[in-house]
């Protein structure tokens, strides 16, 4: 299992990012998939999920009404889009996925939210 995030970067307060999770390894169109975040100095926590045909999408309260995850199965990609950005969004975004009872993650992409 493989997990690879990529479209982080350093964005002004307000603007928009989109993140993405590239997976390879297990039929990923048959497992839910998750975006984690970790701030410097804090615990890693849940900013959202989906399920296997997006009917199911679940959201941290911090981030709801500005975030949307969506994921295309025939590319095997979660997507994070991410909307009117504040300082506290700064940190690295890790995907995940649980499979065969085991967790995996991704090495994480570093968002930045600061003028």
């Amino acid at each position: 299992v493989q997990l690879v995030e990529s479209g982080g970067g350093l964005v002004q307060p307000g603007g928009s990012l989109r993140l993405s999770c590239l997976a390879s390894g297990f039929t990923f169109s048959n497992y839910y998939m998750s975006w984690y975040r970790q701030a410097p100095g804090k615990e890693r926590e849940s900013v959202a999920s989906i399920g296997i045909l997006s009917f199911s999408r679940n959201y941290a309260d911090s981030v709801k009404d500005r975030f949307i995850i969506s994921r295309d199965n025939s590319k095997n990609t979660v997507y994070l889009q991410m909307n009117s950005l504040k300082p506290e969004d700064t940190a690295v975004y890790y995907c995940r996925v649980d499979y065969r009872s085991e967790t995996f993650w991704g090495r994480g992409t570093q968002v930045t939210v600061s003028s």
